[in-house]
């Protein structure tokens, strides 16, 4: 039976870079299927997703690399029989609800185990996040095993600890891993991930008392009594029909009524120069809306494409490869889609 490792984070927490660090370092020689679930309509890691369905990609790893849409359950259930994995990582969209991706998982019935529930969670922002977001942020560390902090090199002791006591609050049975990621090897976030306590174990081992073993199977997603909180969200959002045909019997917001994610295209030439400057007044100025994440492939003037990445507070511009045509996608809330489009020089 695969192992199904849940992987959710909000935008840009860094899901990817975790996934990317476990395939290197510990899931080599696995048959694996990698999941991605998108938000919004146009997806710069996997490509387009035109249509609902599985869009397939060998990844470099020999980890296959699906991206879903449409009805998940019915898709994992297909890639399950198809491929027949020893594991499964489902890297759900960043604004995402952990609980309905979990049952959306259980829903497939008994054939099917989750071996692991994880929540990415940007130590920095935690504090900006959880209050901003806190229905779609807190479900995540709500029905999360274990929480994973990444860039914890970037803030100071008193933050982590305030930082830890907000995650504590919403779940204090969760393992959290505060260590800095180059510090940490990744057999050992998954020793977290899968809760088994490497101490304990050595002992055991050591002391040969086979009989002292300890139930490590721990029910993960006994969560689901928390009281949530459900924030009034007054956005009057331009919303983009995405296909996700989700239904909400609760009452409770989805994220296509809180977040919005638009797609563009654009065959303009950018120098780094203005590049630069654009993503900075993206980043910086109210006037287009809350940026949460946004991410770009665009061509140079001059040399490689750009590759960009932006999550608040931080960008990364590089030069890469170039794509068929220029493309950016920007998700956030209360997103300014023509101001954005001009931004780019495009309409």
């Amino acid at each position: 039976m695969a192992k199904i490792d849940i992987i959710s984070g909000f935008l840009g927490a860094g899901k990817t870079t975790l996934i990317k660090k476990l395939i290197a370092e510990v899931f080599q020689g696995e048959k694996l299927v990698l999941i991605e679930n998108e938000f919004g309509e146009i997806g710069i890691d996997g490509g387009f997703l035109k249509e609902a369905g599985i869009q397939i990609t060998e990844m470099n790893s020999g980890c296959i690399c699906c991206s879903l849409v449409g009805d998940f359950g019915e898709a994992l259930k297909e890639v399950l029989e198809k491929y027949a994995p020893d594991r499964v990582i489902i890297e759900p969209s960043g604004v995402g609800k952990l609980s309905d991706v979990i049952k959306a998982v259980q829903n497939i019935g008994d054939s099917v185990q989750i071996n692991s529930t994880a929540t990415v969670v940007d130590a920095t922002k935690c504090k900006m996040y959880m209050k901003n977001y806190g229905e779609f942020y807190n479900n995540q560390i709500e029905y999360a095993g274990t929480v994973i902090l990444s860039r914890t090199q970037n803030i100071s002791a008193d933050k982590l600890d305030k930082c830890l006591t907000m995650i504590r609050e919403k779940n204090d049975e969760a393992s959290v891993i505060t260590t800095p990621w180059d510090e940490i090897k990744g057999e050992n976030i998954l020793e977290a991930m899968e809760k088994i306590n490497s101490l304990e174990k050595e002992i055991i081992e050591e002391e040969h008392h086979h009989h002292h073993h300890h139930d490590h199977d721990h029910d993960h997603h006994d969560h689901h009594d928390h009281d949530h909180d459900h924030h009034d969200h007054d956005h009057d959002h331009d919303h983009h029909d995405h296909h996700h045909h989700h239904h909400d019997h609760e009452g409770h917001h989805h994220a296509d009524d809180v977040f919005t994610s638009i797609g563009i295209e654009t065959a303009h030439k950018f120098t780094e120069e203005e590049l630069s400057g654009m993503i900075s007044k993206l980043a910086d100025s109210k006037e287009y809306g809350e940026v949460l994440r946004a991410k770009g492939i665009v061509p140079a003037a001059e040399g490689e494409w750009f590759h960009f990445d932006l999550v608040p507070e931080e960008t990364e511009i590089r030069r890469g490869p170039a794509d068929f045509t220029g493309r950016i996608c920007v998700i956030g809330a209360e997103i300014k889609e023509d101001e954005v489009k001009k931004l780019f020089n495009a309409h």
